[in-house]
């Protein structure tokens, strides 16, 4: 995208590379993505921003974190701020006009997108605002006052030229004529002028009556296709209405099926006075990925929506703790789990950088903490959320003893079924 505007770009694959990379590269501006190999895009911008020779470029983030949360995160480490991956065109215009890398826009065109706002979960694009007529903008009043405000002036022209050229043609008559009661004896007057004046006078008089009549039949033209291309604008408005009712629809049919497809398979836990009740679940958290958020995120929701249908009340502890795995690769291009074949041995890391690397409120998505904090709003507290990590401290699964004939994929089994989350349910009308 940024290449179609003749910018020049360049790639790095990590954060490490990147930083590498700026040792003896000042760009104009940088687009940093989150989740990476090794260093992160947060990190990444907190290490360029603490550069003094690097502090001053900008930093604009490319991610699929959303929310104010995020966007807070990214502007107090220094960040620009925070475009979407289902980036839009405009959006990156808008994003390069405030870098300076695009001329200043002088057109007073409207904008070829409208703002979008939220219907039952779906985002819709919301037509413009319509004033009377039915016209979503005030375009043909305006070109109408200016098709008025030109015929004005060229009637004044014409009429000042008409007054021009008549008083010329009376000059000449009067000139023409005889006085009366002058001598008889006195030379005859000069014969009379030619006649062209009142020629040319008609003939310019003609130019200029159709050159206006050109002029309005083009200005009547010009009015009358932009009266059609607003006619379609408003056919395009209509259809888009109708396409925004429909998929409101749809999403309501599937919201009901799907509350019903999972009424069957609810985890509940008692409610009932003097009664107490607890479940729990576990989640497995693949190598790279923080630990609230994907999959972890779909649980928690799903484990929400049946607590507050059973108007349940009570804690919902959610439990993190992290795999220590057999790692290939180096702090600079990132690591990843060895081949499995591997010996221990021949490890190049034996940890988990990334858990390391996160602090607490970096392990959770804005998307997993948004869902905490609505149904703590929704129920007024009767559901609370509790987020804990362990880290690798407790680990659920030992590990093997470290042999010469330990490999890697028997090392990261173990790992694997550490790297995980539990969710834990406990009522709060506990037995006495």
């Amino acid at each position: 995208m940024l290449e179609k505007y003749d910018i020049e770009v360049d790639m790095a694959e990590s954060a490490e590379q990147a930083i590498e990379y700026l040792k003896s590269n000042r760009p104009d501006a940088i687009f940093m993505d989150h989740l990476m190999p090794g260093m992160d895009g947060l990190q990444a911008v907190k290490a360029i921003k603490g550069n003094p020779q690097t502090a001053m470029i900008p930093i604009m983030m490319y991610t699929s974190q959303e929310g104010e949360l995020y966007v807070g995160q990214a502007r107090a480490l220094g960040a620009m701020g925070v475009l979407p991956k289902q980036v839009r065109p405009v959006d990156v215009s808008k994003v390069l006009y405030e870098l300076h890398l695009l001329p200043d826009r002088r057109d007073m065109a409207e904008p070829a997108l409208h703002p979008v706002e939220i219907d039952s979960g779906v985002a819709v694009e919301r037509p413009p605002p319509k004033i009377a007529g039915g016209a979503p903008t005030d375009w043909g009043r305006r070109i109408e006052t200016a098709v008025k405000d030109q015929a004005v002036d060229i009637r004044r022209f014409i009429v000042a030229s008409l007054d021009s050229f008549s008083t010329r043609i009376i000059s000449d008559v009067r000139n023409s004529m005889p006085i009366q009661g002058a001598d008889p004896i006195a030379p005859p007057p000069p014969p009379p002028k030619s006649a062209w004046p009142w020629v040319a006078g008609i003939l310019g008089a003609s130019l200029v009556a159709i050159a206006f009549a050109a002029s309005w039949v083009n200005t009547r033209n010009d009015l009358a296709g932009l009266r059609a291309e607003l006619s379609g604008v408003e056919s395009s408005n209509a259809e888009l209405q109708r396409a925004r009712l429909d998929l409101t629809a749809t999403v309501k049919d599937l919201t009901a099926a799907l509350a019903s497809a999972n009424s069957g398979t609810q985890t509940s836990a008692p409610t009932g006075a003097g009664s107490a009740g607890s479940a729990s679940r576990v989640e497995p958290v693949p190598y790279g990925e923080i630990a609230f958020d994907r999959s972890r995120l779909e649980v928690l929701r799903e484990l929400l929506m049946k607590l507050e249908a059973q108007n349940f009340h009570g804690v919902v502890k959610i439990t993190s703790s992290a795999g220590i795995y057999c790692l290939s690769g180096n702090a600079t291009e990132g690591y990843v789990p060895a081949v499995p074949t591997l010996p221990v041995k021949g490890c190049d890391l034996i940890g988990n950088p990334l858990d390391e690397a996160l602090s607490g409120q970096q392990r959770q998505s804005l998307a997993f903490a948004n869902l905490v904090a609505g149904v703590r709003q929704r129920t007024a507290g009767a559901i609370t959320v509790a987020l804990e990590s362990t880290g690798t401290t407790h680990p659920g699964t030992p590990y093997p003893a470290r042999t010469d004939s330990l490999t890697a994929g028997d090392w990261n089994k173990a790992a694997v079924a550490n790297n995980r989350v539990e969710f834990a349910v406990e009522s709060s009308t506990s037995a006495q």
